[in-house]
């Protein structure tokens, strides 16, 4: 099994990226939409857990053959699909990953967010076990390198600046100094692959996969900043109900001629139809 914590600094604080992250997720997934493959909503429901509060369980079927390399496309059937099933007590959730074809694969996240640049050693409260078995890796979202074709010049943070905020652009030493607000994404990603001669090869890759996702979505929810700043919760809940339709939509026009709902989408039925998100749930 390989665990990486991930620490993602962002110049914003845990109380405003409530709102961002809802935000960023809805127009990032009418971004990467496309005719084909997506993700199909089984259940999104409130969720009461004992130790956490009240909270939002989601489960998702996350269709993404297309997107993978070559050498594991050869070893899979092209009817291929991730589950996702999330816990949601903001500001901490719990992610599983599945695969509908490999039973021995799975990919747990544990996720916390805190106002602070990642000096906290051990925010996820981890045992000793984890803690020696982890790999601690900081996210710098202006200055790691990105993928070109995810590169937009209005969404590079070394030159952005919000209007609205006055924050940005981001210098090279951003995340040690002393800027308010600031706070850290902590991710605690193990991914467990357990096929003899393959093990180390996929979960290295998903690792790495997962790293490219998390540094383009936190990238992209600070550069959008001025869109969702002013917004309420109820605000960016009405602006994903309508991204969630837009989505669907682009979507359904290649598989049927089947339209959405607002309705259908607010209550998300047990049977949805499918969205197209990145690979994995953001939240």
């Amino acid at each position: 099994m390989l665990i990486k914590e991930f620490r993602i600094p962002m110049p914003i604080s845990v109380s405003e990226y409530k709102v961002g992250q809802l935000y960023m997720i809805a127009k990032h997934s009418n971004e990467q939409s496309a005719e084909g493959e997506g993700v199909e909503v089984v259940a999104n429901h409130p969720h009461e857990d004992i130790e956490h509060g009240a909270g939002q369980y989601t489960e998702k079927r996350i269709y993404l053959f297309s997107r993978l390399p070559q050498w594991i496309r050869s070893l899979i059937p092209k009817i291929f699909y991730i589950t996702e099933k999330a816990w949601n007590y903001y500001p901490r959730t719990i992610t599983e990953y599945t695969c509908s074809f490999l039973p021995r694969f799975v990919i747990n996240v544990k996720t916390c967010y805190e106002d602070n640049a990642g000096t906290h050693e051990n925010a996820l409260s981890l045992d000793e076990s984890q803690l020696s078995a982890r790999e601690v890796d900081f996210i710098d979202i202006a200055y790691d390198d990105i993928n070109p074709k995810h590169y937009k010049a209005e969404e590079d943070l070394k030159t952005w600046h919000s209007e609205i905020t006055g924050r940005g652009p981001l210098t090279p030493d951003w995340m040690k100094s002393d800027l308010k607000p600031m706070m850290c994404s902590y991710k605690l990603v193990s991914v467990c692959f357990e096929v003899w001669g393959l093990q180390t090869r996929v979960e290295d890759y998903v690792q790495r996969a997962i790293r490219e996702i998390l540094l383009v979505g936190h990238r992209q929810a600070v550069a959008w900043l001025d869109q969702w700043f002013n917004m309420t919760e109820e605000d960016v809940r009405k602006y994903e109900k309508e991204m969630h339709i837009v989505t669907n939509e682009k979507v359904l026009h290649h598989q049927s001629s089947v339209v959405v709902s607002p309705d259908a989408v607010s209550d998300l039925p047990e049977e949805a139809t499918p969205t197209r998100r990145s690979w994995f749930s953001w939240s």
